[in-house]
């Protein structure tokens, strides 16, 4: 089955090109902190040119001594209409130099040079709003469908002028364009625990997702990672399609076959962080042959240079001779003048001054507080209700240990034992609503945390809205779950018969929920996954159960944790719960 063909875009477009280029961007691991001798130059004056192979050894740059030289000066240009593929060999630099032209996962690395979106300085923002990043992990919310995924997409990243009615047709345009039909109404699935869509769709889901707002530039990070030969090839020829509508393609991919190889016009080819060469497929054919490296008949060229550009194992010095050879021959070659000219030119101040300004962010968010409210608040909800690990084997399991829980301590008389042992029950339902719902928590925030993170940074909602929906959303759940557990073990346990001790512990005991959840968020924040959050946070809420004034007398506390007391909500919660329970009780 041929690629879909492309479709038209639904309402208005933008018609001004883009020509996107950077010069002399340098990036580096520091070895420490960063000092005042240890970050690369960004001045345009004090950086070698490009025409000038050796400038980089005769200058002794500082930086070079502070940490590993990621990317070392690379310049390059895409215009509209191309689309340009950044190849090389493991290790030389390619997702570095996408993550610095996007702006983006750049905070390990110490990073300068200048970026120009039609001969003006980029901003962060301004890119963002122009541009569309497609990273090489697909990251969705594997409980909503394609079409509900899409949905939220268009409600919180086109532009306001687009109203609920424009915004479906164009999610209805974009399934149709990228061939999603058949699985529009499929969940997107979550690995080993909800069957969803295939790989291919999952790729081509995260490409629509971009594409709803019509973007003028777009970054791909690897696009093509784990798909097989025919779905590689149907993604790029997307990309293609795309970039023959206008618009800017810049893509990072790794052993493309030839027939994808022939989709692409530009290449860029980078070794240990340098430019091998930029420019025209067809010129990387002529510029390798100028060298006595003759591409072999019926070889896949992407390999060839991959290969005349990587590092042999064994054989490392030659390697590097031959890679500054490469670098440094393009460099002083005519196709390495020709870049420079253009990359002067579209630099140059005088440019702007030709050249509309593509610059149209205002504010980084596309729509308003209230439609950002809105649109998260319906995904939250259909993600909620969908999660079985909420919405089923939550409920079911406080149910089962609320009632195991409660036939141990079932009908306890107000004798010397049963004071004992209501007093423990009591304890029990604190301890019991600890740990089952940072639990909960953890498992599920930990795998939303990194959606989140990289849906703001996309600017497609504030902080404050996601964290509100998420708990006026998870917020019914909880007081289903923590009712379940104070009704039973109240009520079999033979607690306080007083309608209003019991409201006053369940009132206690939802307050006491809230305070563990927004613990559990906050241990979901730190922690890098969710194993480690469920392994660090028993550590974490076992001084505070110790102090909280049931294993262990107040007064026994070391002074050096004394403090520990204060900030337990076992404390508080235990102290509140025994006075509900026996004030005024003879």
């Amino acid at each position: 089955m041929d690629p879909p063909e492309a479709q038209p875009f639904v309402g208005p477009t933008l018609s001004v090109g883009l020509t996107y280029s950077w010069q002399n961007l340098c990036a580096q691991v520091p070895l420490a902190r960063k000092s005042a001798l240890g970050s690369c130059w960004s001045r345009r004056s004090s950086s070698p040119t490009l025409s000038d192979p050796g400038a980089n050894e005769a200058l002794n740059w500082p930086w070079r001594e502070s940490g590993k030289v990621v990317l070392d000066h690379v310049s390059g240009i895409v215009e509209q209409g191309d689309v340009c593929a950044i190849l090389g060999a493991s290790g030389a630099g390619k997702s570095t130099l996408l993550n610095a032209l996007t702006m983006r996962n750049v905070d390990a690395l110490e990073i300068s040079g200048e970026r120009y979106c039609n001969a003006e300085l980029v901003t962060p923002e301004s890119l963002t709003a122009q541009s569309a990043y497609v990273q090489q992990d697909d990251m969705f919310i594997g409980t909503l469908t394609v079409r509900e995924h899409l949905q939220f997409q268009a409600r919180v990243r086109m532009d306001r002028q687009f109203n609920a009615k424009e915004r479906m047709a164009r999610v209805k345009e974009v399934i149709q364009h990228f061939g999603l039909d058949n699985c529009a109404d499929v969940l997107i699935g979550v690995q080993g625990r909800i069957k969803g869509i295939s790989g291919g769709e999952s790729k081509r889901l995260a490409l629509a997702s971009e594409v709803l707002t019509n973007p003028l530039l777009m970054f791909c990070d690897e696009p093509t990672s784990g798909l097989d030969s025919y779905m590689a090839q149907n993604v790029v020829e997307t990309l293609k399609n795309m970039a023959g509508e206008g618009k800017t393609v810049i893509i990072t991919i790794h052993q493309p076959s030839s027939q994808v190889f022939e989709m692409f016009n530009k290449v860029l080819l980078l070794a240990n962080g340098r430019v091998a060469f930029h420019g025209s497929r067809e010129n990387a054919e002529g510029f390798f042959r100028s060298m006595n490296m003759i591409v072999p008949q019926y070889f896949n060229p992407a390999d060839f240079y991959v290969q005349k550009l990587a590092m042999v194992a064994g054989k490392r010095e030659e390697s590097e001779a031959q890679i500054q050879q490469i670098c440094d021959t393009f460099q002083s070659s005519t196709w390495g003048s020709q870049l420079s000219d253009k990359l002067d030119k579209n630099a140059s101040p005088d440019a702007s001054a030709s050249q509309p300004s593509t610059r149209v962010a205002i504010s980084k968010y596309k729509v308003s507080w209230w439609q950002q409210f809105s649109a998260l608040m319906t995904r939250t909800y259909l993600a909620t209700i969908k999660e079985p690990l909420i919405a089923k084997v939550k409920i079911m399991s406080t149910l089962v240990v609320s009632l195991v829980l409660g036939f141990i301590y079932y009908g306890q008389k107000h004798d010397q034992a049963g004071i004992m042992n209501i007093n423990g029950a009591i304890f029990i339902i604190i301890t019991n609503l600890s740990f089952e719902n940072i639990f909960a928590v953890i498992m599920v925030f930990c795998n939303e945390l990194p959606i989140f993170l990289r849906e703001h940074a996309n600017g497609m909602y504030r902080t404050d809205v996601y964290l509100i929906c998420k708990q006026l959303v998870e917020t019914p759940v909880f007081i289903i779950t923590t009712t379940i557990t104070v009704v039973i073990l109240y009520w079999m346990t033979g607690m306080n018969p007083d309608p209003i001790r019991f409201l006053g512990a369940l009132g206690i005991a939802l307050l006491l929920t809230q305070v563990i959840v927004s613990f559990g968020y906050m241990i979901s924040c730190i922690v890098p996954n969710a194993q480690v959050g469920n392994d660090i946070s028993p550590v974490l809420i076992l001084p505070f159960m110790l102090v909280g004034g049931f294993f262990l007398n107040n007064l026994s506390i070391p002074t050096w944790l004394i403090w520990l007391k204060y900030i337990s909500w076992f404390k508080y919660a235990n102290e509140c719960l025994v006075i509900n329970q026996w004030s005024g009780v003879e």
